[in-house]
């Protein structure tokens, strides 16, 4: 489910995954800012945040829909993809 505090920041709960929430912002650019993850692996997901600040939510989604943690379904990175792609869809 996505949360919109206001036009430009995002939070997302995220489900199947160490993390519990994605907090994210879309600046007039329409390039991501201000990522953190709340829970899940500190450094995987703060090398996450740095790799996708600046970009546009196309490139990120394109590089991190589908992967999959282990034997869940899902990852923190797939997590993060689908709540960009709820938030450009907005």
């Amino acid at each position: 489910m996505l949360y919109i505090s206001d036009m430009q920041n995002f939070t997302y709960k995220t489900k199947g995954t160490c993390s519990r929430s994605i907090s994210f912002s879309l600046d007039d650019d329409n390039l991501i800012r201000s990522v953190s993850f709340e829970g899940g692996c500190n450094g995987n997901l703060k090398g996450i945040s740095a790799l996708a600040e600046g970009k546009r939510p196309e490139e990120i989604i394109a590089a991190l829909k589908g992967i999959k943690c282990g034997w869940k379904d899902t990852s923190c990175p797939d997590q993060f993809a689908s709540a960009l792609e709820k938030a450009i869809s907005k």
